[in-house]
């Protein structure tokens, strides 16, 4: 579900015989368009998407790590290569968790989250929470945060440390992005044959509960309670005059 009524969303969900999976695009932090229809999150996830579709049933998550950013490079422009192995903040990304059914493994790479019989999963980016602390800090210093919703300028003063620490993606932590991606920084979880319940969804759902309608009701009180998300719950984003959220969200659940 799209953030705003007047965009796509950038969150997607793949279902086949052999793999589920919420496809997470990231909000771009850069001028260079990697397609000129789609926002780069949107292109990203649909690239992801599309590659797991046509996977082999048995695909790896290393395998599938090397095979997905191969497919992803391969859309770039062959004269851009360069530019973004210098810029990462200027590639396209995404973030995914998977669960894999021959494997019965689920694999997070990147900002994704599941539950697993009722006990969560997270891999997040290391320097997201110390950021949304940071932009919670420049807000509480603010004599009037009326236009925040219009406009928020205290996330535009944490935009330059955004890009400055994408520069470590890929290599502090995992990112889909077409650059190689570092295994250690790819969380896998071996399922065995006994029945699981998972629920795979985007970094959008701040309360992950286990049933859809849970989690909804508790993003409703975060967003009627905090709109700017500066309290028990701080993201580097808020919830912006007409939108209905302040991100995009996919959310499955299944049990294997």
């Amino acid at each position: 579900m799209a953030k705003s009524p007047k965009k796509k969303s950038e969150d997607g969900i793949v279902v086949n015989d052999d793999f589920v999976a919420v496809i997470d695009g990231s909000t771009s932090k850069s001028s260079m368009q990697h397609s000129l229809f789609r926002s780069n999150g949107r292109y990203c996830m649909q690239l992801v998407s599309r590659y797991l579709r046509h996977a082999p049933k048995d695909i790896t998550c290393r395998q599938f790590c090397s095979g997905v950013t191969a497919y992803v490079r391969k859309h770039y422009r062959k004269s851009r290569l360069l530019r973004l192995s210098l810029q990462p903040a200027e590639r396209m990304c995404a973030s995914a968790v998977i669960f894999s059914r021959v494997n019965r493994e689920v694999w997070l790479i990147g900002d994704c989250q599941c539950l697993i019989n009722g006990e969560l999963f997270e891999n997040p980016k290391p320097y997201e929470q110390r950021l949304a602390e940071e932009r919670a800090a420049i807000i509480r210093q603010m004599a009037d945060t009326s236009g925040l919703s219009i406009h928020d300028t205290a996330r535009d003063q944490i935009i330059p440390h955004m890009k400055e620490a994408m520069n470590r993606q890929n290599i502090d932590y995992a990112v889909i992005d077409g650059f190689p991606i570092p295994s250690e920084h790819v969380k896998i979880i071996t399922l065995d044959f006994r029945p699981w319940e998972l629920v795979l969804a985007s970094d959008g759902y701040p309360f992950l509960c286990s049933t859809l309608q849970e989690s909804e009701e508790r993003l409703a009180r975060q967003l009627a309670d905090d709109p700017l998300n500066i309290g028990q719950f701080k993201a580097t984003k808020a919830l912006m005059q007409g939108n209905v959220s302040f991100d995009d969200r996919a959310y499955i659940r299944l049990q294997v």
